[in-house]
Protein backbone atom coordinates (compact mmCIF):
# COMPACT_ATOMS: atom_id res chain seq x y z
CA UNK A 1 0.00 0.00 0.00
CA UNK A 2 1.49 3.58 -0.80
CA UNK A 3 1.68 5.96 1.91
CA UNK A 4 2.56 9.54 1.66
CA UNK A 5 3.16 11.48 4.39
CA UNK A 6 3.80 15.90 4.06
CA UNK A 7 5.54 17.42 6.31
CA UNK A 8 7.53 21.34 6.62
CA UNK A 9 4.26 23.36 6.20
CA UNK A 10 4.11 26.79 8.45
CA UNK A 11 3.41 30.23 9.29
CA UNK A 12 5.81 32.82 7.30
CA UNK A 13 5.82 36.27 6.20
CA UNK A 14 5.62 37.40 2.78
CA UNK A 15 8.79 37.12 1.14
CA UNK A 16 10.07 34.15 2.93
CA UNK A 17 10.60 30.45 2.87
CA UNK A 18 9.34 26.92 3.23
CA UNK A 19 10.57 23.57 2.16
CA UNK A 20 7.71 20.90 1.92
CA UNK A 21 8.63 17.07 2.11
CA UNK A 22 7.18 14.07 1.20
CA UNK A 23 7.66 10.75 2.55
CA UNK A 24 6.50 7.92 0.41
CA UNK A 25 6.23 4.30 1.14
CA UNK A 26 5.27 1.19 -0.39
CA UNK A 27 5.94 3.24 -4.03
CA UNK A 28 7.91 0.90 -6.30
CA UNK A 29 7.20 1.53 -10.03
CA UNK A 30 10.23 2.74 -12.12
CA UNK A 31 8.06 5.00 -13.85
CA UNK A 32 6.10 7.53 -12.26
CA UNK A 33 4.67 11.28 -12.00
CA UNK A 34 4.70 12.75 -8.66
CA UNK A 35 3.09 15.76 -8.12
CA UNK A 36 2.37 18.80 -5.78
CA UNK A 37 -1.20 20.11 -5.67
CA UNK A 38 -2.61 23.18 -3.75
CA UNK A 39 -6.13 24.17 -2.24
CA UNK A 40 -7.17 27.52 -0.54
CA UNK A 41 -10.03 27.96 1.38
CA UNK A 42 -12.88 28.29 -0.99
CA UNK A 43 -10.67 27.82 -4.21
CA UNK A 44 -10.51 24.35 -6.46
CA UNK A 45 -7.61 22.12 -6.33
CA UNK A 46 -5.03 23.20 -8.51
CA UNK A 47 -1.57 21.89 -9.70
CA UNK A 48 1.71 23.68 -8.61
CA UNK A 49 4.23 21.13 -9.79
CA UNK A 50 5.44 17.74 -11.26
CA UNK A 51 8.50 15.19 -11.11
CA UNK A 52 9.06 12.43 -13.13
CA UNK A 53 11.27 9.63 -13.31
CA UNK A 54 13.95 11.35 -15.38
CA UNK A 55 13.37 14.14 -12.50
CA UNK A 56 12.14 17.03 -15.32
CA UNK A 57 9.79 19.05 -13.61
CA UNK A 58 7.38 21.35 -14.51
CA UNK A 59 5.53 24.26 -12.82
CA UNK A 60 2.19 26.32 -12.72
CA UNK A 61 3.49 30.36 -14.25
CA UNK A 62 3.02 31.66 -10.87
CA UNK A 63 5.22 29.58 -9.03
CA UNK A 64 7.81 29.62 -11.98
CA UNK A 65 11.40 30.80 -10.83
CA UNK A 66 10.46 30.62 -6.88
CA UNK A 67 9.82 26.92 -6.23
CA UNK A 68 11.81 23.90 -6.90
CA UNK A 69 10.64 20.28 -7.17
CA UNK A 70 13.20 17.97 -6.17
CA UNK A 71 13.61 14.05 -4.64
CA UNK A 72 15.89 11.87 -3.27
CA UNK A 73 15.09 8.81 -4.83
CA UNK A 74 17.30 6.60 -2.12
CA UNK A 75 15.42 7.59 0.63
CA UNK A 76 11.81 8.12 -1.67
CA UNK A 77 11.36 12.10 -0.42
CA UNK A 78 9.47 14.33 -2.59
CA UNK A 79 10.64 17.65 -1.66
CA UNK A 80 9.01 21.27 -2.87
CA UNK A 81 11.22 24.38 -2.18
CA UNK A 82 9.40 27.26 -2.02
CA UNK A 83 10.70 30.85 -2.23
CA UNK A 84 9.29 34.45 -2.48
CA UNK A 85 5.92 33.29 -0.86
CA UNK A 86 3.29 35.87 -1.13
CA UNK A 87 -0.47 35.64 0.88
CA UNK A 88 -1.10 34.23 -2.74
CA UNK A 89 0.44 30.84 -1.63
CA UNK A 90 -1.65 30.48 1.19
CA UNK A 91 -3.27 26.78 0.65
CA UNK A 92 -2.99 23.45 2.20
CA UNK A 93 -0.32 21.60 -0.06
CA UNK A 94 -0.61 18.16 -0.98
CA UNK A 95 1.81 15.59 -2.53
CA UNK A 96 1.08 12.58 -5.19
CA UNK A 97 2.34 9.90 -7.24
CA UNK A 98 0.62 8.93 -10.58
CA UNK A 99 1.27 7.03 -14.03
CA UNK A 100 4.46 8.70 -15.30
CA UNK A 101 2.31 9.78 -18.56
CA UNK A 102 0.08 11.98 -15.66
CA UNK A 103 3.23 14.78 -16.02
CA UNK A 104 3.06 15.21 -19.91
CA UNK A 105 -0.92 15.92 -19.31
CA UNK A 106 0.21 18.39 -16.33
CA UNK A 107 2.55 20.14 -19.17
CA UNK A 108 -1.04 20.34 -20.82
CA UNK A 109 -2.71 21.61 -17.86
CA UNK A 110 0.04 24.29 -17.03
CA UNK A 111 -0.48 25.46 -20.40
CA UNK A 112 -4.50 25.99 -19.71
CA UNK A 113 -5.39 23.10 -21.94
CA UNK A 114 -6.41 21.00 -20.09
CA UNK A 115 -8.84 20.80 -16.76
CA UNK A 116 -7.42 19.76 -13.21
CA UNK A 117 -10.32 17.38 -12.48
CA UNK A 118 -9.90 15.31 -16.01
CA UNK A 119 -5.97 14.47 -14.38
CA UNK A 120 -5.93 14.12 -11.34
CA UNK A 121 -7.66 10.59 -11.55
CA UNK A 122 -4.28 9.62 -12.97
CA UNK A 123 -2.43 10.09 -9.45
CA UNK A 124 -3.76 6.96 -7.47
CA UNK A 125 -2.12 8.37 -4.16
CA UNK A 126 -2.37 11.33 -2.44
CA UNK A 127 -1.05 12.79 1.31
CA UNK A 128 -2.96 14.74 4.04
CA UNK A 129 -1.75 17.17 3.23
CA UNK A 130 0.52 20.32 4.99
CA UNK A 131 -0.43 23.75 5.60
CA UNK A 132 1.27 26.85 4.34
CA UNK A 133 0.34 29.85 5.65
CA UNK A 134 1.89 33.59 4.11
CA UNK A 135 1.28 36.89 5.71
CA UNK A 136 1.37 39.96 4.31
Amino acid sequence: QVQLVESGGGSVQAGGSLRLSCQISGFTARFYCMGWFRQAPGKELEGVATIDNDGDTRYRDSVKGRFNASEDNANKILYLEMNSLTPDDNAMYYCAVGTSGACITMGRYFAGRFDLEDITPRFASWGQGTQVTVSS
